[in-house]
This record gives C-alpha cells, sequence and structure tokens, in this order.
C-alpha cells in the first residue's frame, strides 16, 4: 500500500512538474510575441484641417470606426473589457489631455498606429483593431485622424492593459488575436477603396474597416467572440439563412437605428449598434447589400 502511494505521488508530482512547464512555455512564447517590434515606415497619408473633413472623420470615428466603443465616447480612455482570467483590456487616453497615450504623436506616427497597429516603440499596439482600420482608405484614414486630434482634451490617466494566464494561452494557440500587427501585410499593395454608394463592394468595405468581421467573423456566420466572458452571448450569423432571415431591408435599418429585432426582441448592447445606427441611409443600404451577397454558412463557421 506504501507503495502504490509513493508511486501515486510520483505521478501526480510529475504532472504537476509538465504542468508548470507548459504554463511557463506558454508565458515565455506570449511574451517574446508580445514584445516583438516591427519597423514600420508607413506611407505618407494627408491629414486635412478643413471643417468638412473634419465632420467627415468625426464621422468615420463614431459611425464606421467606433472609436468610442473602446475609447470612451470623449476619447479619454475608459476600461473597454474585464474578463477574468483572460485578462483586462483599458483603453488609452486619445486626447491631449493629461495621461494622453499620443501627446508626442506626429502624423505618421497615427497612420503607424492605425493602418499598421504599431507604436511610437515599434511594438505591436494590445487589442488594436488595425486589421479592420488597415482597409481605411488614404482619405478617410486621413479625415479620421484629422477628427481625433481635434478632439478636446480629457485628463484622464489610464492604467496599462493587463493579459491574464488564460489570455496568454488562448493566444498562443492562435483562439485570440492580442496583436493585430502580427497578421497585417505591412509592405503588400494597398487594399483599393470603392467610391461611396449603395453598392455591395462599398458594404463590404464598410463591414471590413467597420469591424463586422472582428466579432461576426471573416464568413460573418457569427459564433462566439474569442476572449469574451462565457455569459456574453455569441455573435449572430449575418449570411443569408442565418439571424437574420425573413428581414428586410427596413428591417435592418430598424434595428441598427432602434437596437431591437423585427420581433421586438432587444439586441445585446455589445453590439455596437448605437454607433452603427448613426451610418447614412446609403451607407446602411450598401452594407445590406453585402450582406446578402456573402455565401450562406451554417452559425459559428468561421
Amino acid at each position: 500500500m506504501r507503495r502504490v502511494l509513493t508511486w501515486t505521488g510520483i505521478i501526480i508530482g510529475g504532472l504537476l512538474g509538465l504542468i508548470v512547464l507548459a504554463a511557463a512555455g506558454v508565458y515565455v512564447v506570449s511574451g517574446a510575441r508580445l514584445s516583438r517590434t516591427y519597423a514600420i515606415q508607413p506611407a505618407p497619408v494627408a491629414v486635412p484641417t478643413d471643417q468638412a473633413s473634419l465632420v467627415r472623420g468625426q464621422h468615420l470615428a463614431v459611425a464606421i470606426g467606433k472609436c468610442g466603443d473602446c475609447h470612451g465616447p470623449n476619447l479619454g480612455g475608459q476600461l473597454f473589457l474585464d474578463a477574468g482570467p483572460v485578462g483586462v483590456v483599458r483603453a488609452p487616453n486619445l486626447t491631449r489631455g493629461q495621461g494622453s497615450a499620443v501627446s508626442s504623436f506626429t502624423d505618421a506616427d497615427w497612420v503607424r498606429a492605425v493602418r499598421h497597429g504599431v507604436g511610437q516603440d515599434g511594438r505591436g499596439l494590445l487589442i488594436m483593431p488595425a486589421d479592420e482600420y488597415y482597409y481605411f482608405s488614404d482619405a478617410d484614414l486621413g479625415a479620421l485622424i484629422a477628427y481625433v486630434k481635434s478632439v478636446p482634451p480629457v485628463d484622464n490617466q489610464v492604467a496599462r492593459s493587463e493579459i491574464g494566464p488564460l489570455g496568454h494561452l488562448l493566444h498562443v494557440t492562435g483562439q485570440l488575436r492580442l496583436i493585430a500587427a502580427e497578421v497585417i501585410a505591412h509592405t503588400g499593395p494597398r487594399p483599393a477603396a470603392p467610391p461611396a454608394g449603395p453598392t455591395v463592394a462599398y458594404g463590404a468595405y464598410l463591414a471590413q474597416a467597420g469591424g463586422c468581421t472582428g466579432c461576426h467573423g471573416p464568413g460573418l456566420s457569427g459564433g462566439r467572440v474569442p476572449g469574451t466572458p462565457p455569459e456574453r452571448p455569441p455573435a449572430t450569423n449575418l449570411t443569408p439563412g442565418g439571424a437574420m432571415q425573413g428581414w428586410s431591408e427596413d428591417d435592418f435599418k430598424r434595428a441598427l437605428r432602434t437596437g431591437r429585432r423585427p420581433d421586438g426582441r432587444e439586441i445585446d448592447r455589445f453590439m455596437p449598434w448605437i454607433a452603427a445606427g448613426q451610418m447614412t441611409d446609403e451607407e446602411i443600404r450598401a452594407v445590406w447589400l453585402y450582406l446578402q451577397s456573402v455565401p450562406p454558412k451554417p452559425a459559428g463557421t468561421r
């Protein structure tokens, strides 16, 4: 009996040792990826100062890029997500007030951060959806940067984000993207931006740059949003035959503007319908036409 207990203790101790080694390996690999630097010399983007461009930039920041969802309505930074063992995500202060994360930014720094997801120190920015903003045209990106630079200063010192043990594990196993810079074709040719209008092509542009694929998946079929708490409902299937089966274009527009489905059920606030609902009628029509054009997929098929 004593021999059995001895061997049992040895086995349990060995397993615990393996777990500790595996955890250490996860932290080493994840830490190395988070610390990686990127030598990015972004192509110049003209940042205008005229009033029309600032108005356009505000619309892009609010309704398309949804910058306020992470950084707060005044862009002064805030706690964005507390996901327990996954981590705590805090969005930095983008204004010129005390605690600003961008007080020394040049226009090139803004382009590097927004389009490439890389900070002044060359490291990838944490939970910055630059892989989506990468698709903004030069004109739209310039207007967006112009607007953000113009917002009134807010004094707010935001603590750094913290990645928990589960977050590191999900990062290493490819189930959670912490650094968008890892997947961006930094030196590739720029994707062409279609002209604005109620077209499938412009709807695809808005859906990509506006982050629809970030939550609903590259195929827009929905499913669990990586890194979100278990109580958070999965993203819905936006492909034909999915959650919007039987909807009309007016139903879609009404859902974005009011946050309610045709049957009266409320849309979860994690879906940024308040921001998306500020798109113009033409933009909403373009997105609707695009969603009707994508191939049908079973829910959660990414």
